[in-house]
């Protein structure tokens, strides 16, 4: 298990059903067109849930305590797909509720790129073409891999969105992590790296628990302020401790 280091940039849309229209958005093409906004006051609760990678029976698990219903909103981090035993069905399960969206995560962008095969998710493959980059409401902004604290959004490419882990990058599992660097607003949802246990600071908050590792899948209840956790059934995948984040001030 890796330590993150001890110390520890900003963000604003498509009309529909609980969304509002771009304003005050600051991202540049093309990732403008791939960013949705939601009103939060249109709904009584809303949950933002870490990396999937195909573990449906998980996923299952955790939305039977949340008690989720048709006026609230779920928030993925990205990565339902790859590496877990049943891609399809969670594609299947989030796309079939009108009140779930996921951003993309680098796993789904293996597919639009055509760096994995799109036959292995069957019809989901349009469901993944489909996914925002970026989701937000009120100053909660969700994307799957971070921000670079370094520069304003307009300035970032879709790929800083989907895989920024390390600042600089090339730093990898070896830090510092940009959400140690980070000072919002917005206050960023994030997935990617791999952590110990949820993370929750000031202006970022990290979801992804391992589940696909043997760990747990993990939501953030944003009204209650808390994070509803199930453990995983098994150990899909193996991972080197070296490369899982201990959150720092556990």
């Amino acid at each position: 298990m890796r330590p993150a280091s001890a110390d520890g940039t900003a963000v604003a849309g498509t009309d529909g059903a609980g969304e509002t229209a771009p304003a005050g958005a600051t991202f540049a093409d093309p990732l403008a067109g791939l960013h949705r906004r939601f009103d939060a006051a249109r709904f009584d609760d809303i949950y933002v849930v870490g990396d999937v990678h195909g573990c449906i029976d998980e996923l299952r698990d955790l939305l039977d305590p949340l008690d989720v219903d048709s006026d609230d909103l779920v928030v993925f981090v990205g990565d339902l797909v790859r590496k877990g035993p049943d891609s399809e069905a969670v594609l299947e399960l989030v796309g079939a509720s009108p009140n779930m969206v996921s951003v993309r995560g680098n796993n789904e962008q293996k597919f639009i790129d055509g760096e994995e095969p799109p036959e292995r998710l069957g019809d989901g493959i349009d469901r993944v073409a489909s996914m925002p980059a970026a989701v937000s409401f009120d100053e909660a902004l969700v994307v799957h891999g971070g921000v670079d604290p370094r520069r304003p959004l307009a300035e970032h490419a879709l790929v800083d969105l989907l895989e920024t882990r390390a600042i600089p990058p090339e730093n990898g599992y070896e830090g510092p992590f940009w959400f140690e660097l980070h000072e919002g607003p917005p206050r960023v949802f994030f997935g990617h790296t791999v952590l110990e246990a949820p993370l929750d600071r000031e202006w970022a908050v990290g979801l992804d628990t391992g589940c696909v590792y043997g760990g747990e899948l993990t939501a953030y209840d944003y009204r209650a302020g808390e994070f509803v956790s199930v453990p995983a059934r098994e150990t899909y995948r193996h991972r080197d401790s070296d490369s899982i984040v201990d959150p720092p001030g556990r």
